[in-house]
């Protein structure tokens, strides 16, 4: 299970966009009824794989492969008739371990790395980095975003149209879900959230709607639950605070693991991980909005 296999690497050493595009080019079959598996070959592939990201402009789909006990950004793209073979990200430096892509509308992109932030130094704990592409197509070197990061991990980071960033840390003693709003172009000091969400068990993984008014979420051996984690849902009611999480049910929730949620360009799918693949199913089979 990738939660797992990253507190291990962590332990050793010592990652949602939903975007505002509408041009993805979804390949066939689509998952109107069940979960499938995206990409069988490219994206779920003999190997674990998981994460979900799609550039700005659709055409590039974002993922991340585990290659003895390192992470690794990877990535997919459409030609117009054809998606390609899996290719190592641009951005990607394999000296570290990197995962949980998340792209803004903008170019930016937010991810995860036990990346040192001295020269020379081991690598650390995860900490949540970004990068932005430039207008040429290249990019430029990842910053570490010290206003939201902390001495503990911090991983899969997941951004509302506000800009405001929801992530998950052990910083507290176990595995909960922060948020730390933008203002005025600065992160402000992360605030745990409510126990609507956070619970004694772990939560992790969260993805944020692009309004702010959905949260999708990861929790371990809830009470209720249908696998060792199962995604939950919770939404924001008049006076602006996150309802009790419900869970997913059949459609998306096995006996497994499943985690890594994310929403689709246009909204009408709900990615996940589960089984060491990247799935893909209906957001009204999954019994959310679209």
């Amino acid at each position: 299970m990738r939660l797992l296999c990253l507190i291990a690497v962590a332990t050793t050493i010592a990652s949602c966009q939903p975007a505002t595009h509408h041009h993805a080019s979804y390949p066939e079959p689509f998952p109107d009824t069940v979960a499938l598996s995206f990409l069988p070959g490219i994206v779920s592939a003999d190997s674990l794989d998981f994460n979900a990201a799609f550039s700005p402009d659709g055409r590039t789909f974002y993922f991340c492969r585990s290659v003895n006990r390192k992470w690794s950004i990877w990535q997919t793209t459409f030609d117009g008739n054809n998606w390609s073979a899996p290719a190592l990200a641009p951005f990607a430096d394999t000296a570290w371990s990197q995962a949980d892509p998340f792209i803004t509308p903008d170019s930016t992109v937010y991810f995860i790395s036990n990346q040192p932030t001295e020269e020379n130094a081991p690598p650390g704990d995860f900490d949540i980095w970004y990068a932005h592409q430039a207008t040429d197509g290249s990019w430029e070197a990842p910053v570490n975003l010290t206003a939201v990061n902390s001495d503990s991990t911090e991983y899969y980071v997941s951004l509302a149209r506000n800009g405001n960033l929801y992530f998950a840390s052990n910083r507290g003693g176990g595995y909960d879900i922060y948020t730390s709003a933008r203002i005025n172009g600065h992160y402000a000091r992360p605030v745990l959230l409510s126990a609507a969400i956070n619970s004694p068990v772990m939560e992790h993984d969260p993805c944020i709607s692009p309004d702010e008014q959905l949260l999708l979420f990861t929790s371990v051996n809830r009470d209720g639950g249908m696998g060792e984690g199962d995604v939950y849902v919770s939404r924001k009611d008049a006076q602006g605070n996150w309802g009790t999480a419900r869970n997913l049910g059949p459609a998306v929730n096995t006996t497994s693991y499943e985690y890594c949620a994310a929403f689709s360009p246009d909204g009408k799918y709900l990615f996940f991980s589960s089984d060491n693949d990247v799935k893909w199913i209906s957001m009204k089979k999954a019994g959310l909005p679209e």
